[in-house]
């Protein structure tokens, strides 16, 4: 007498009917894409970088703030595409002039077109913005990473060098130490906020990396023997450079907008260099009588500094797990 079987539909069928079936169940599940559910082939896990590249080209704002910042890179780079005359040359004849044909946002105080030298200034604030923040992320993250990874007197040393740093006024700062430098090129501007700008990214990544070196991949790669070089390099710095992107995005913005700040106040560059800042400064006094002096610079300062929140919002949306 055969033995019983729970399944119904191979009971019937008898050993060899029950061995046929399951061949045929096999060779179902091997032309079924995705498994017995038939659901399509498993998708690749995807890491949390492709994740945040598909969010951020869904997202309007990023694509925006996108465009606008490539075409200041652009401009930055050949000036000369949209405006063909010289910054620096000027007619006294035609100061304070507004808009004529050819020169749409007219001239300023010592006659030079202010369309020519507004887009000229592009270049001195973009140049700026990369150059500090690729300077205060470099600089923070290697002391902040040594910090959060080191822990004890390491931590304590450089957390208050960090903290000494952190509170020295900037403007402040930056009138005291610019004023004795008379360089009108915008290295010591950049090396001055790179000075006292790397404290908040040290932060940041001092925490990023005590947080990430407790993970279990992190334990696993220190009991197998791994150095502390490469436990940094190839698993802790990977996992904790999120927050330093998303918050160096945010901060470049701020960083054109000091040193137009600075310059404004007289501190920061200084002519011949073309300046947004330097320009916003010397039309303040003609305010009223040419207000096309002021707004054409300060209009393009506020576009590009939104430009670089916009982009540091956007990414920060995709890079942080919590808002998903």
């Amino acid at each position: 007498m055969p033995e019983p079987y729970d399944d119904g539909a191979i009971a019937g069928t008898g050993a060899g009917g029950a061995m046929d079936l399951a061949a045929s169940e096999a060779t179902t599940l091997e032309r079924t894409p995705g498994g017995p559910q038939g659901t399509g082939p498993a998708e690749k896990p995807r890491s949390l970088w492709s994740d945040a590249w598909r969010d951020l080209r869904r997202n309007p704002v990023f694509i925006i703030s996108s465009l606008v910042i490539l075409f200041l890179v652009v401009i930055s780079l050949w000036p000369s595409l949209i405006a063909g005359g010289n910054p620096l040359q000027c007619d006294l004849a035609k100061a304070q002039e507004g808009s004529q044909p050819g020169h749409p946002f007219g001239y300023n105080g010592q006659g030079c077109d202010v369309y020519t030298r507004t887009v000229y200034g592009a270049r001195t604030s973009v140049t700026v913005g990369v150059c500090t923040t690729l300077g205060v992320a470099l600089f923070g993250s290697f002391v902040g990473g040594l910090a959060g990874f080191f822990g004890g007197g390491w931590d304590a040393l450089l957390s208050r060098v960090t903290d000494i740093f952190f509170g020295i006024p900037v403007v402040l700062g930056g009138l005291v130490f610019l004023s004795v430098v008379t360089s009108s090129t915008v290295w010591p501007v950049i090396g001055f906020m790179i000075l006292l700008g790397w404290p908040q990214i040290a932060r940041i990544a001092r925490g990023s990396v005590i947080t990430a070196k407790q993970n279990d991949y992190v334990q696993a790669a220190r009991a197998l023997g791994a150095s502390n070089s490469r436990m940094l390099l190839r698993h802790i710095a990977p996992n904790a450079v999120a927050p330093v992107i998303v918050v160096a995005t945010i901060a470049l913005g701020t960083y054109i907008a000091l040193e137009a700040t600075l310059s404004y106040l007289g501190v920061g560059l200084k002519p011949p260099t073309v300046s947004w800042g330097i320009d916003i400064s010397a039309a303040s006094q003609y305010i009223r009588n040419a207000p096309h002096m002021l707004l054409w610079p300060a209009g393009a300062l506020a576009i590009t500094v939104l430009a670089f929140i916009m982009l540091g919002d956007a990414v920060r949306d995709a890079l942080d797990p919590k808002l998903r």
